[in-house]
């Protein structure tokens, strides 16, 4: 339905624009309209044109969320998937349809799924019910999901506790980079979670 589209744009610059405000006055004010307008044009686009949203009870309550409580996550997923078509990377319409979630086909990375706010990069029917566990968790937690995920990330940086209980014969942590890719990441608890519905961690 263009109706979402018209008025996730238009949700899109009204938060620019208060944010931008509170941030930097007058100056501000213009410059977060300006980016909550290309970003929310972006995002309207995409959600009218995969159809992301249904006109249906489910579709219309998902999109409210999106749109009110868990907003702060829809803006950083928006700007994400803005990145992404920059780049030239395309929307999976098929699979984003009536999914209430925008879908594109190439990832940040190929060994691995991203997903920010309402946008799944990457994903495929193997990890599909993984990423959107994420999605998920972002319309439960609203604005408290990211700041809870990256303050895990830190405590689990600087205080490795997860050293405690991690399988260290089938992922041993051998190396510096491992410590993060098989160490921190999936035992951050939105992973830790998603882990336990669909995919395999890192080994």
């Amino acid at each position: 339905m263009a109706v979402f589209g018209v008025i996730s744009a238009a949700v899109h610059v009204a938060a620019g624009t208060v944010l931008g405000g509170l941030l930097g006055g007058p100056v501000g004010l213009h410059v977060g309209a300006g980016v909550g307008l290309v970003v929310g044009i972006v995002f309207g686009w995409s959600i009218t044109s995969a159809r992301v949203y249904g006109a249906d009870a489910r579709g219309i309550f998902l999109f409210v969320v999106d749109h009110t409580w868990s907003l702060l996550n829809t803006v950083v997923g928006a700007t994400y998937l803005a990145v992404h078509l920059v780049f030239g990377h395309s929307l999976d319409r098929a699979t984003s349809q009536h999914s209430c979630r925008v879908n594109v086909v190439e990832g940040v990375s190929p060994r691995y799924a991203t997903t920010l706010g309402t946008v799944c990069a990457g994903s495929g029917p193997g990890i599909q019910r993984h990423e959107d566990v994420h999605i998920f968790q972002a319309r439960l937690l609203g604005p408290l999901y990211i700041p809870l995920v990256l303050a895990n990330y830190v405590l689990f940086t600087i205080a490795p506790v997860w050293l405690l209980y991690h399988d260290h014969t089938g992922a041993p942590i051998n190396r510096f980079t491992r410590y993060f890719e098989i160490g921190v990441y999936p035992h951050v608890w939105n992973e830790a979670i998603a882990y336990r519905i669909q995919g395999t961690p890192p080994r």
